[in-house]
């Protein structure tokens, strides 16, 4: 969390923590690449928001004769569905490098190392798998930061003793057990009752679980594992006509509009956004024979209060679903394709 990030830091999807580097000279080619994209999904706003970055930054590497194309099979959050879907890519072997956002951590594994043995560059990113063999596994810091950031906000906003309700979305994903993992630890070391749910990110279950949680008593913080319920927890207390809480939410744009709206004490943690950018970028080095990082670690740094109202101007006329710190600002289509969210 206290790294110094090598790379432009105008360019913080290009920017790594000094590492390890995979040397990918047996890659290169002057030739047009295909891409082969297992996703997991676009079902939920950061992965829309995430999906049309990086639509866009492919129209910047086709027109510069990087990429042909990118074959997309979207796995609808199905680990099932996504493991035929990297198999379908190896047996149709019109490959030239596969990206692949695995849906889970350990399921996906086998999958992923069928892919690597393929000889093909393989780019893994966002959550991850249990394996080293990909040619580069792209991240944020992850988890465990937005874990320590998010819950030193609430232990020092709060007082021991205090109770916060923690609103998961779902089990066995990586990035998301570490999160909760780094903060359950500071809250039972600070004597914090903290109880979790898991919400599927539903806002009609958020509102439920928290009003029932008020029912019983006065609850004086909530922590989310990703903020696009936020607003649903945030109406919750406004229903119950109940002092809103001290909050942790996200860069979703509709948190940091309540926020605003609200004044509640919040902080919006990031999971970075723009990371969808760096997979397509990675081939384009991995094209050049350039050496890229074994584990590509990126900038994520939460907005405070005193930076919110900056974003909120920068993200101006943009939709509640996107993310303040998606990244592609000088992509082409900016601001409209956000904006009309053209997802393709």
């Amino acid at each position: 969390m206290d790294a110094t990030f090598e790379g432009n830091p105008d360019e913080p999807w290009l920017q790594y923590i000094d590492g390890p580097m995979t040397d990918t000279q047996q890659y290169a080619t002057d030739k047009p690449m295909k891409a082969c994209f297992a996703n997991a999904s676009i079902s939920n706003p950061w992965r829309q928001t995430g999906w049309i970055t990086m639509n866009q930054q492919l129209k910047v590497l086709q027109d510069s004769g990087v990429i042909s194309e990118m074959e997309t099979r979207d796995a609808g959050d199905d680990d099932n569905q996504q493991i035929a879907d990297i198999d379908y890519f190896i047996s149709e072997g019109n490959c030239d490098a596969f990206i692949i956002s695995p849906n889970s951590t350990a399921a996906l594994t086998p999958a992923v190392e069928r892919a690597c043995e393929t000889g093909k560059p393989v780019v893994v990113f966002d959550r991850g798998v249990e394996t080293d063999c990909a040619t580069t596994f792209i991240h944020p810091i992850g988890g465990y930061a937005w874990g320590i950031a998010t819950a030193n906000f609430l232990v020092e906003n709060l007082e021991e003793g205090d109770k916060v309700v923690a609103l998961r979305i779902l089990p066995g994903v990586d990035v998301l057990e570490t999160r909760w993992g780094a903060a359950k630890q500071i809250f039972d070391e600070n004597g914090i009752d903290a109880v979790d749910y898991f919400t599927e990110a539903n806002p009609e279950t958020i509102k439920q679980i928290i009003t029932d949680e008020l029912t019983k008593g006065e609850v004086q913080g909530v922590w989310m594992d990703a903020g696009d319920g936020a607003v649903a927890a945030i109406e919750a207390f406004e229903d119950a006509g109940m002092e809103l809480p001290v909050m942790t939410g996200e860069d979703e744009m509709s948190f940091l509009r309540k926020w605003e709206e609200t004044g509640l004490t919040g902080l919006a943690p990031v999971y970075s956004n723009f990371q969808w950018r760096t997979p397509l970028l990675a081939l384009e080095k991995i094209a050049a024979g350039e050496p890229v990082p074994t584990e590509w670690v990126l900038p994520q740094e939460p907005i405070t209060e005193d930076q919110r109202a900056d974003y909120l101007e920068a993200n101006e006329g943009m939709p509640d679903g996107h993310y303040a710190k998606f990244g592609g600002e000088d992509l082409p289509g900016y601001p409209e394709v956000w904006q009309e969210r053209q997802i393709p």
